[in-house]
């Protein structure tokens, strides 16, 4: 009896060992363009949040391509969860898709590109806009012009991006910004009176582009004699604050199609500001050493 027990759990071993051994070496294998990409994923597709709006995009593009009835599927996960997981199959040229959006950092830190979109499900180049509470603009005049008169370009935005991704604080990295680009300021601040201690809050989605963006205004706001706070939430709470005064504005709102859900559903409450960045993007994307997957259908095809 005791034999066979040794026997049995030595098996046990040397199987967990061989799956161990397998997962290593299944987990380090390069992207192969000689065979189908959905095997070496697992048709699998590695997303964000489950609240994003691309999130709801990646799903209607599952079935418009179709990709789900090819056995493609979408994680869900995190920013930070799938950035990681990015870097890490980059760094062994491993193949991988990810939900990717634009102004963001790691299309200056990663080779990556974004597949076209032939159907048209991610919409066109989006804008970033910056919404308020219905009346702020009479409450507190001085804030809301300040807000109206802050527009950056991706380039400026990724520069604070990647400061923050270095593990600098994203309060010290927005004043970095400020301090270095006063002709910016100066236009941001033109004719914008001093707050006196006024307070506004500000709210945004926790991710890296309006993490810096609410950061540069609320120093902005902070410089100017405003009292700023900020607090990050999830798109649809986002939305329900301003639309419920709970907070006075917010820089984050990617519209017509990331947030166009939440404009709609709150259309008559917010006040539609400014637009504060042109050219932003959403859709899928890959390492650009996966050079044969250039668009959405390559997925399934090739």
């Amino acid at each position: 009896m005791r034999k066979r027990f040794k026997f049995v759990l030595g098996t046990l071993s040397m199987f967990l060992l061989a799956t161990v051994l397998t997962a290593c070496s299944s987990a380090t294998s390069p992207y192969n363009s000689h065979k189908k990409l959905g095997p070496q994923i697992n048709y699998t597709i590695t997303g964000i949040d489950a609240g994003a709006g691309i999130m709801a995009s990646t799903q209607k593009a599952l079935s418009e391509y179709p990709l789900a009835q090819n056995k493609w599927q979408l994680q869900t996960s995190s920013t930070a969860a799938m950035t990681s997981t990015l870097g890490k199959a980059i760094k062994y040229k491993q193949p991988i898709v990810v939900t990717g959006w634009q102004p963001h950092w790691m299309f200056k830190k990663f080779p990556i590109k974004f597949l076209k979109d032939p159907k048209n499900v991610y919409g066109k180049s989006e804008q970033i806009h910056t919404i308020a509470r219905e009346g702020l603009k009479k409450d507190n005049p001085g804030a809301y012009q300040l807000l109206k008169q802050f527009h950056w370009t991706p380039a400026q935005m990724s520069d604070v991006m990647l400061q923050t991704n270095d593990g600098v604080d994203p309060k010290k990295a927005a004043d970095d910004f400020i301090n270095k680009n006063p002709k910016l300021v100066a236009e941001w601040t033109k004719g914008v009176p001093k707050g006196n201690g006024k307070p506004i809050k500000l709210t945004y989605v926790a991710w890296d582009s309006e993490i810096a963006s609410t950061n540069v205004m609320a120093e902005l706001l902070n410089k100017m004699g405003y009292k700023a706070t900020i607090q990050a939430l999830e798109m649809q709470p986002m939305f329900a604050s301003i639309a419920t005064n709970a907070a006075d504005a917010s820089l984050a709102a990617w519209l017509p199609n990331t947030a166009g859900l939440y404009m709609k559903q709150y259309k008559g409450k917010i006040d539609d500001v400014t637009t504060n960045l042109n050219g932003a993007k959403v859709g899928l994307a890959v390492p650009k050493y996966m050079k044969n997957i250039n668009s959405i259908d390559d997925l399934i095809n090739k």
